[in-house]
Order: structure tokens, then C-alpha cells, then sequence
């Protein structure tokens, strides 16, 4: 190959490259303020028909619980039944469900999406029981507000059942979509902005109110302080410009300091 033809290809390139990087750069400028708006959302919300879902806990251990989501792709046979003590059983695990019932299991099948954003990667979904109340909760490293998304109240556990949680008010369960095609996985959603959530859900039973604030020490307390650490060190405990009386309370006898007399 002739080197002066294989530099020429290459300034070509690199020009065109660089033209192409310019047209990315001045692009923003020129596109409505809507269109920015939507650049940066990768995926959409589709509801869903919640009578096809089941939201579930499932106990593990001797006081655990694991979040799924059930849903009912044909009619028959069930993927799960209720219960006449209220639990749920998984009915799907006597039978080969394959094209009849889809589960969602963790983070890779359910996520959180708030006012049309996708918070999969800063929040997460957990199951919590304070007493006889199981909370499905919405928690964040950025945030001290948990936001309760669900909750069920708690009969009796059993290794063998699940427990049917209900959706707070104001949220549901949409699918997860991209450019019109629907994709394997469930966003717990609500259309209120994160802000909103967060100053609604302060003062929950989950987020109780902080802790009064403890009063500084008095002057009085302050100097006594001093006192103890002047004696320690030797001196007579006393500041400058500081008397015994200074340092009196109302209705405590007085403590002096004895001089003895010399002659």
C-alpha cells in the first residue's frame, strides 16, 4: 500500500471524526427544550393490569423475607391460590409454568421509577416486619427517608406460604418498555416527584422524627467544670477574677477557702 495514500485515509478520518464530535456538540442548542427533557429517559412505564400480579413475601429463615412478583400469563392453570387463613400458596410449583406464569425475583426483575424516572440503580426494594406489620420499603445511601411502597399485616408464618402485600396509595405496577416493546421486568411506580414522597413519608413509623436536640451546658455547669479541672491540676479551682461566691447556687451552703493565720 502506498504510505502517502494510507496518511490521506487517515487525515480523512480523523477529519470526519472530529466533524462528527463538532455536529454532537452543537446539537443540544438546536433541538426544543421537550426533546432534551426526554434524551436521557432510556426506558418507559406501560401500567399493567394488577388482577394478572401478585405481590408476595416469601419467609426465609426464622424471621427474613424475600420480595417476588407473580404474574398470570394464561388463565388456567393458577399460579397461586389463596388461602382460607390468608396466606398464599405458590400453586405454580406443581406444575411445569413455562408461557403460563412469570416471576420476578430480585433487582433484575422489579425496580423502583418515580415520576418517570428509572431509580433502579440508587434505591432498593426490601421487606421489613415491625411487629405484626410487614412493610415493603423503598430505601436509598442518599437518603434517611424510607418510603413505604407496601405493606401487609402478618397472620402467621409459614415456610410453605406467602404473604400477600398491598400498594400503598398512589402506587402501582407498570412494565418496563423500550421504544414500544415490553420487557421482562416490573417497576413498583408512582407519578409523585421523589421530593414529595420524601417530605410526605417524614414522621412514619418507619421514619420517626429526629431526637430533641440536648441543651448546651449552663455558664454555671461550664465553670464548675473548669474548677474540677484546675484542682486536678493542682491550682485552687478557682478562674480569674473568680470568688467562692461566684460560684454559689441558690439554697447551697457556700464553700471558702480556709487561710490559716500566721503570725
Amino acid at each position: 500500500m502506498d504510505p502517502g495514500r494510507g496518511r490521506l485515509n487517515m487525515k480523512r478520518t480523523y477529519l470526519a471524526l472530529t466533524g462528527l464530535a463538532l455536529a454532537c456538540t452543537a446539537l443540544p442548542a438546536s433541538l426544543p427544550q421537550g426533546s432534551l427533557a426526554r434524551a436521557d429517559v432510556l426506558f418507559d412505564g406501560n401500567p399493567v393490569d394488577g388482577a394478572n400480579f401478585a405481590i408476595l413475601a416469601r419467609p426465609v429463615g426464622a424471621d427474613d423475607w424475600n420480595l417476588l412478583v407473580l404474574e398470570q400469563l394464561r388463565r388456567r392453570p393458577a399460579c397461586w391460590q389463596q388461602r382460607g387463613d390468608g396466606l398464599v400458596d405458590p400453586s405454580l410449583n406443581r406444575f411445569d409454568f413455562t408461557g403460563i406464569c412469570s416471576r420476578y425475583l430480585d433487582s433484575n426483575g422489579y425496580s423502583l421509577r418515580i415520576n418517570r424516572d428509572d431509580l433502579a440503580g440508587s434505591w432498593r426494594l426490601r421487606l421489613v416486619q415491625r411487629g405484626t406489620t410487614l412493610y415493603l420499603q423503598a430505601s436509598s445511601v442518599a437518603s434517611p427517608t424510607e418510603l413505604v411502597v407496601g405493606r401487609a399485616e402478618v397472620s402467621r408464618r409459614d415456610r410453605d406460604a406467602f404473604v400477600a402485600l398491598q400498594l400503598e396509595p398512589g402506587w402501582e405496577l407498570q412494565r418496563r418498555s423500550f421504544r414500544n416493546q415490553a420487557l421482562s421486568h416490573i417497576y413498583f411506580a408512582n407519578g409523585t416527584s421523589l421530593p414529595q414522597l420524601i417530605a410526605q413519608a417524614s414522621g412514619s413509623p418507619l421514619n420517626p422524627p429526629p431526637s430533641p436536640l440536648v441543651a448546651p451546658p449552663s455558664p454555671l455547669l461550664a465553670r464548675r467544670t473548669n474548677r474540677n479541672r484546675a484542682w486536678s491540676q493542682g491550682g485552687n479551682g478557682y478562674g480569674s477574677g473568680e470568688t467562692p461566691a461566684m460560684l454559689a447556687e441558690p439554697g447551697r451552703t457556700i464553700a471558702l477557702q480556709v487561710i490559716p493565720f500566721r503570725e
